[in-house]
This record gives C-alpha cells, structure tokens and sequence, in this order.
C-alpha cells in the first residue's frame, strides 16, 4: 500500500462513518471528502471536480425536473388514485394494487416524489376501507424502491453502474436492460409481503379512524382541540384596536395564539359558525367587536383578556360540550389538517416561530404530535424534528398549498372529506405526452440519454408544466446531487490509487476459489450491509468500480456483478432511515423499529438469495 492508497482509504473510512453517524449532511461529507482528495495532490482539480458535470449528475438534474412537472400537474396523483379505486376495499387487492402503482410511477420518477404523492390517496383509501394505515404504507415505501429497478432512469444505482460501464469500454444498457430483473424482484417482493404483512401492525391496534385520526371529528379528538380553544371579544375601549398581530405578540407575552377572527356571527351556530372568518396572520389588524379564537391554556388566555380589558366569552368548556363540538371546528371554508415532515425537509431543526406556515401558506399551526407525546402549548420555541406530525388550520385553499410543497411537507391527516379529491391540471396532459416523448428517445437511443432528459426537462418548463425556472430549480433535491457529484472523485481516487484493484484482490482471494457465484454473492450483500448505513448512490458509486475490478480479474463477465451492486444498493429495507420512502411512512404508520426488522430484513434477505440465482441466468458470467 503506497501513501496515497493509504490517504484515501482513510478518507473512505471517515466519510463511512459520518455517512452512518448522521450528525453531518452528507452532502457536507462529499465536498469534505472532494477537497482532502484534491489538496493532498491524489485528484488533480479537473479531475476533483468532474463529477460535477458527470452525464449521470446532469441526467439527475433533469429528472428531477421531470419529476416534477409530473406531480405539480397533478398527473401522478390523478393516475394513481384512479388505479387505486380498482382495488376496491379488499386489503389484499389494495396491497397488490398500491404495490403495482407505486412501482410504475418509482421506475420512471424519484421513489422519495412517488411515495410523497401516494402516501395521502393510500391513507384515506385505508381510511374508507376500514383498514389500518400502517398495513399498506409499508409496503407503499419497499413498492417505490423495487419500481426503481425496472428502467434505466428508475434509480441513480443504475445510472452509476451504467456510467462505469461506459468508461471502461463496455456496451452500454439499453433504457429496459433492468426490466427482466426488476420483475423478478418486484415479483418476489409483493409475494414475499403477502406472507410478512402478519407482522404490520393489526386492524385491531387501531383502524384507520384511532391510528391517523384522519376526519374533522378524529382530528379533533385526537389533539383535544376544544380544550385548549377559547373565544375572546374585543370591546369597545380596548387598547388591541386598530393594532397588528405582529405589533401585540402575543404568543411571547401570553403563550397563547390568535388563530382565527370572526367578525360577523350567525344565529344559527355562535360558537363556530360563522360567516365572515379570516384566518390570523401577523399583519392581521384587530378591530372593535372582532372575536378571537384562541389557542392555549385557560389560565394565560384568561390574563390575556384581562391585561387588554376583553371580554371572555368562554368559560372552560363542559365535557358533554366538547364531544358534540369536535365534529364542527372547521366550515366548508376553513379547515384542519395533519401534515408531516419529509426526511429532506427545510423545515427540520427550525423553531415553529421562524418555519413560515403563517407567513408563506396563511396556517396556524395547532399541535405537534411527537411519537407518541401531544405538545399543544408553547409551540411557537419548539423546534420540529424529523417525524413530526404537525396539525394546521387554515382555508382548504390554503391547506392545498401546503400539500403541493412536496419538497417540505406531506399531508397525510387531510380529512377524507377533502383528500378523496383527486383533481386533474389542465397542464397533466402535456406532461404525460413530455414523459411519454422521454422515454421513447431513451428507448430508441436516436440521441444521447442525458439529451433526451434534459430536453424533456426543458419542455416541462416552457410548456408551463413547471412554472418557472425558480420552481424547476426547486424540484431537484441539491443534496442529492451534490453528494453524487462529490462522491464520484472518490470512485476515481479508489481506482487511480490501485485500492480499486487491492479490495477486489482481497474479495476475490478470499471468495474467488469458490467459483464466481461466491464472489458474486460477496459483492451483493456486502453492498447491501453498507447500503444500511449509508447513502444507496453513494454505495453503488464506491462499490462499482471494485466489482468490475473484481470481474476482470477472475475473467468474468463484469455485468452481474455490477448488477448485483446496483441492485444490492436500492434494495434496503431492514431499517427506517436506509432509504428516504422507508423515513416517511414511519409516523404516518405509526411504524417502530422492530416493523423495519421483521419485516423489512426478511424481504431483503429474501430478494438476495432470489438474486442470486436469476442474476447468471440472465447475466451469464
């Protein structure tokens, strides 16, 4: 071992370890490990730099651009929720069906778009079949991941074994090389979750109604909303009038929130109907006879009023009164929701303060529900984590806006009332014929594959599928592609080194004597170990190039083996943080760790095996 095999191993060792700690982004550890190689001479600038105008960095870019018109248009959801309707209220057919869609949509979009766009349709379909959420999200999450192995462009794994094929002279795979493959394996996954779905959680641990709290009266319920929600008017000699929210702020003085004004009230329903309702926001100005809704405990909201001379128009409210009441807090106008974090949001780590729901979307948010703890006062200091479910008010409208920023959040406790309408943008059709444009070029290869998404990427934008460039610009997931783009000088560092060739001699000395089908399997679930702790493009990037090193050194054909190595990196299952799907099911299933591990460790295990004995039948060596 020279000295720069041993910098650069050392450098894959501490980047290993921070990509599985976590506490680093792993973008940060890929411009980390891209400036060690380039400062200690091992890459030289161009060739630290080239990943980032790799064909593979390029296409990702494009796809996520794609990907993006899909959804925004409302394509996605309109295909899907229509071919879910087929499975009717049969929790097999539902399964088999939820898993036939989501794997097409995942073989031609991102798994993390796809699941984001499914995840509301399957909760309320669950909800109106009577069955408990957490049976079908799942495997809605393992779906997305076995659809990426059924094209080219389905997971980035693929285009990097596809890229390293091409720099070492190798025929390139056609856009459908992966589809024969991917068929078995998403074969084996449905029946392999047909049998594992005992160890989901039952119908009889909370149906869809106890486990989401998915319509207006269980939203209610579930996060005690008329406990803490009082009515308080403003009087005519009060020092709050003609004064801003913002001016007042009156969650730091009083931990209590201003969600809602009324000012004109119907006979009919006083405590909540009504017909002028304006939701609060900071620049809201406070007038004379308004009535407002506050959110907090009795005690501050009752100093409230007193300190501004107001009126209270509510005393604690009688238990008899609530349960007739929690099915009425929102009207045709304004609503409540539950919406989660997604693993990539922006809005993790930040204070409720400064997350800009009230600012950008005009919602309040009420509650944060924190596995299994409900926290309903002092929201505005506590910082969201990963996992949160948070429940807004605000108008439908309004509601639908928060829904489509997937980049961020998901709605997944939107009530059934309103997240069984699935509607279609007059844009949809164009965007499917941009999709369908895509794939032929990519099928028929008359221009290159990155010329072919990048062009579909563009006519998304122009033809207004996307709006705006800023919108296209924030479709593409930049940690992604910066991780991707700083990781690949690590596969050209481990290859310029020889440390490509020294693993591969280790693997190979050490399971070479036992045919290739031994290596093979070496190759597969040593992939599939790392892929656990560590990013999936990240992984295939790393391992791709010691595969084919391997192949070449025992004379076999190097396609099996970096099929293994893709295959090996998209198919993770065994825990809830391996991939980003797996991370967004969790809360909305109300998944444990031990979910992950009897179910999703089998199948991976299962997939493996199944692997290995279709891979040289289809891949000879």
């Amino acid at each position: 071992m020279n000295g720069p095999m041993i910098i650069t191993l050392s450098v894959l060792a501490v980047a290993s370890a921070l990509f599985m700690s976590g506490k680093v982004r792993s973008d940060l550890v890929a411009i980390g490990v891209l400036m060690v190689l380039m400062l200690t001479d091992i890459l030289s600038p161009a060739e630290a730099l080239s990943g980032f105008s790799n064909s593979v960095v390029i296409m990702m870019i494009g796809l996520f651009v794609v990907g993006g018109g899909i959804f925004h248009t409302g394509l996605a959801k309109m295909a899907s929720g229509k071919l879910l309707k087929l499975g009717g209220g049969s929790e097999t057919r539902l399964l088999i069906m939820i898993m036939l869609v989501t794997s097409l949509i995942g073989g031609f979009v991102s798994n993390t778009g796809t699941v984001a766009v499914m995840l509301p349709i399957v909760v309320s379909l669950a909800f109106s079949a009577e069955i408990n959420p957490g049976r079908l999200l799942m495997p809605l999450a393992f779906a997305s991941s076995l659809g990426g192995m059924l094209t080219l462009i389905g997971t980035p794994p693929n285009l990097v074994i596809q890229e390293t094929l091409i720099n070492a002279g190798y025929e390139r795979l056609s856009f459908f090389a992966f589809l024969p493959i991917g068929l078995v394996c998403l074969a084996t996954g449905i029946l392999a979750i047909f049998f594992l779905r005992r160890f989901l959680p039952s119908n009889e641990e909370g149906g869809a109604g106890k486990q989401g709290g998915r319509s207006l009266r269980e939203l209610a319920k579930q996060y005690r909303l008329t406990q803490n929600l009082y009515r308080i008017q403003v009087s005519a000699d009060s020092s709050i009038r003609s004064k801003t929210l913002r001016e007042l702020d009156i969650p730091a003085k009083f931990e209590v929130n201003v969600i809602e004004i009324r000012r004109k009230m119907s006979a009919k329903n006083q405590f909540f109907k009504t017909i002028n309702q304006e939701i609060a926001g900071p620049e809201t100005v406070i007038e004379e006879d308004d009535i407002l809704y506050v959110n907090g405990p009795f005690e501050r909201a009752s100093e409230f009023a007193e300190t501004y001379g107001l009126v209270m128009l509510d005393q604690r409210v009688p238990e008899h009164r609530k349960r007739t009441e929690e099915s009425q807090y929102a009207t045709s106008d304004v609503g409540i929701a539950e919406v989660m974090l997604t693993p990539s949001s922006r809005l993790i780590g930040r204070l409720v303060k400064h997350s800009g729901f009230r600012e950008k979307y005009r919602v309040n948010i009420l509650g944060i529900q924190r596995k299994e703890q409900y926290l309903l006062h002092h929201l505005k200091e506590e910082k969201m984590r990963f996992g949160d479910a948070l429940l807004v008010q605000g108008t439908w409208k309004d509601i639908a806006l928060l829904a489509a920023e997937q980049t961020d959040v998901v709605v997944v406790g939107q009530p059934v009332e309103e997240s069984r309408k699935v509607t279609m943008d007059h844009k949809a059709p164009i965007a499917a014929g941009i999709m369908l444009l895509m794939v032929i070029l990519l099928v028929t290869e008359w221009i290159p594959a990155v010329a072919s998404v990048m062009i579909a990427a563009v006519l998304m934008v122009v033809f207004g599928c996307v709006r705006n460039m800023e919108e296209a610009y924030k479709t593409v997931n930049w940690e992604s592609i910066v991780l991707i783009g700083g990781m690949i000088p690590m596969s050209i560092a481990i290859e310029k080194t020889g440390a490509a060739t020294l693993i591969s001699n280790m693997l190979v000395h050490s399971l070479g004597s036992y045919g290739p089908l031994a290596l093979l399997a070496g190759v597969y679930f040593t992939t599939s170990l790392l892929t656990m702790f560590i990013s999936n493009t990240a992984c295939a990037v790393l391992f791709a190039p010691i595969a084919l090193s391997a192949a070449i050194q025992m004379g076999a054909s190097p396609y099996p083996f970096l099929f293994a190595v893709s295959i090996g990196a998209s198919m993770c299952f065994a825990s809830p943080f391996s991939t980003p799907p797996n991370a967004l099911v969790m809360s909305a299933g109300r998944y444990k760790f031990i979910h992950y591990v009897k179910v999703g460790l089998p199948l991976q295990l299962v997939i493996g095996l199944v692997m290995m004995a279709v891979l040289p039948l289809f891949f000879p060596f």
